[in-house]
């Protein structure tokens, strides 16, 4: 169980995810590098997020809600939590202030783009939806994705795997971030759509030893030629 001071960001799952190179660059270096693609994802939250709290007779949405949860040591907040009405005997719902019956919480995320080849998007719903778990105390079966790019929403099912995914890579940056250390570069193809990339340059000379056969390349290289 961890404290509230030690919680690490959601948003940072994701990060970790594409590449843990690029985790440790923003998360423990502090370096960002801003192109068109996370400006119309910031953008894109940004919007959601000022929308406010909409009620209708059976749907609640209350956006930018703080979650956190202790048992994995994350915080952060959603893009929208629906919450749907249900059945009064219904065990994964909850009682909201102020408003009567029972409510069932649905988390959205909204990204700018469409579905990915990697679930990265879903690790990050599916670690909003064991914060709502922990602070409700009810267990979330489904959320959804929303992709700007095809103006469609995609079901997430909170399945075993993607739960055992997510709460691994929960540790693995917990395990990272005590560590303090920023892991090595390896270039993959992946890296050519990296808005770090010129930051990280995983295409210079890395490993032990590494800048020494650089330097007595470069130094060959000027030699005179008798």
């Amino acid at each position: 169980m961890f404290s509230e001071d030690d919680l690490l960001p959601i948003s940072a799952l994701q990060h970790l995810r594409f590449c843990e190179r690029q985790w440790g660059l923003i998360h423990l270096e502090h370096q960002w590098e801003e192109n068109r693609l996370t400006a119309e994802g910031r953008l894109l939250h940004d919007r959601v997020h000022e929308s406010g709290t909409e009620a209708r007779p059976n749907l609640i949405v209350a956006r930018g809600l703080y979650l956190q949860c202790l048992r994995l040591g994350l915080a952060g907040q959603a893009d929208a939590v629906e919450f749907q009405r249900a059945q009064s005997d219904s065990e994964d719902s909850v009682t909201l202030r102020e408003r009567q019956g029972k409510w069932r919480p649905f988390p959205v995320e909204y990204k700018r783009g469409r579905p990915k080849a990697d679930p990265f998007d879903e690790i990050q719903l599916c670690a909003q939806a064991l914060c709502l778990e922990e602070m409700f105390g009810v267990p979330l079966a489904v959320g959804a994705l929303f992709y700007g790019q095809t103006r469609r929403r995609v079901d997430v099912r909170f399945d075993p795997r993607l739960r055992i995914e997510t709460e691994t890579l929960c540790h693995r940056m917990h395990e990272l971030y005590a560590l303090g250390v920023t892991p090595s570069a390896q270039y993959a193809k992946k890296c050519e759509r990296c808005s770090l990339m010129g930051r990280c340059l995983p295409r210079a000379p890395s490993g032990e030893g590494a800048v020494a056969r650089y330097l007595k390349s470069a130094l060959r290289l000027r030699e005179p030629i008798e």
